[in-house]
């Protein structure tokens, strides 16, 4: 590749790019574009490093390293061998190559363009092969449209959720960084304390105590750019380099009626290096009550029928929920991710209208919020 920008695309699920454009755009990268499933940006490998430690809506990098016209299966072949692996990839490394094709491409056999393009890396540059992709160290994304080959990378490898701290879950647990955009939905700034009644395993407070520190969150894991020939190990380490602004005004409390996974929560924001502003207690919820000091941030992911609990037994606990709020959190604003409008209309809270849908494992959930809850 040349030192000319190129395409970098930030992935994330399908209803969560608006929130991950305004991330990227704070975040002074070039170009943003929101396409589907995701936020398109221009920029070289410095760009790539920098999104992958720093952005905490993405759920992965690709980074664009090149294409060309295909139009049959020896093309293919023949252009694959002549494509200069060795500018992106590095000796030894084990790859996977996944194709997607569409019928406006002559090429419409995914798996065997998967097998030229796999035999054209091996045999011109001496990779080696892996049958799947989590034994890979690098898997190069292929997309065969309108007979244009366009080669990308994930720069990423695991997704970008897996932040390094969490080892242990509870059931259905949120992704952080979905986490990570509902915060910001709820226009949580990292100035001011957060509340989860039903906190699983800590995965909103501690992505809240993160923000507020002001750490990176990808601080503490490998990526798959390490295996690239552009890799500058100093660089990145550069780019790690922050001083945490831990903000003692504010505090993060995690409370759920299962004392196992409240256990979980202390664990995983010990690993955080965030335990000293996060308060996890095991309690019900009728028994929580309002912190001291100001108002902030009612956030929770409670369950939805269609995986944890059945949804006849959960209209009680959304409508526990909802008057524990009228009681006793007036000034303070709540955000709450559910699947069902009717359960969440079971609270009885004054939602504001709801943004489009939000993929999550498979179900399109919604985050409803409120302003600050008055008399």
């Amino acid at each position: 590749m040349t030192n000319l920008p190129f395409e970098i695309f930030l992935s994330t699920p399908p209803g969560l790019e608006e929130l991950l454009l305004q991330e990227v755009k704070e975040a002074g990268f070039k170009s943003p574009v929101v396409t589907a499933g995701g936020v398109t940006i221009s920029g070289g490998w410095g760009d790539v490093w920098r999104a992958n430690l720093r952005l905490r809506g993405a759920s992965k990098v690709l980074a664009r390293i090149g294409e060309f016209r295909a139009f049959h299966l020896a093309q293919l072949d023949k252009r694959a061998r002549k494509f200069p692996w060795g500018d992106i990839l590095t000796p030894g490394v084990k790859v996977k190559v996944e194709v997607s094709t569409n019928k406006k491409s002559k090429i419409y056999h995914a798996g065997a363009a998967e097998e030229r393009l796999e035999r054209a890396i091996a045999e011109e540059f001496g990779a080696e092969i892996v049958a799947s992709k989590q034994d890979a160290d690098i898997v190069i994304k292929t997309r065969i449209d309108r007979n244009n080959v366009i080669l990308s990378v994930n720069t990423s490898g695991e997704g970008l959720h897996k932040r390094g701290y969490k080892q242990a879950m509870g059931k259905a647990p949120m992704r952080e960084t979905m986490a990570a955009l509902c915060l910001r939905g709820c226009g949580f700034t990292g100035q001011e304390p957060v509340l989860d009644p039903m906190c699983g395993s800590g995965t909103f407070l501690i992505e809240a105590a993160e923000i507020s520190a002001g750490l990176i969150p990808g601080r503490s894991r490998h990526f798959a750019f390490e295996k690239l020939a552009s890799y500058d190990a100093k660089a990145v380490e550069m780019l790690k380099t922050a001083e945490p602004k831990l903000n003692v005004n504010s505090h993060f409390y995690g409370s759920d009626r299962n004392v196992k996974v409240i256990e979980f929560a202390t664990e995983n924001a010990e690993r955080a290096g965030v335990s000293q502003v996060c308060t996890f207690s095991p309690k019900p919820l009728r028994a929580l009550e309002r912190p001291d000091g100001p108002p902030g941030l009612v956030i929770v992911n409670p369950p939805y029928g269609a995986r944890v609990g059945k949804k006849k037994d959960l209209f009680a606990l959304y409508n526990s929920f909802g008057q524990v709020m009228q009681e006793k959190f007036k000034g303070w604003r709540v955000g709450m991710v559910t699947s069902d409008t009717n359960l969440a209309q079971a609270t009885n809270l004054p939602w504001l209208p709801t943004d489009a849908p939000i993929n999550h494992g498979g179900l399109r959930v919604k985050l409803f919020r409120t302003e600050a809850l008055g008399d």
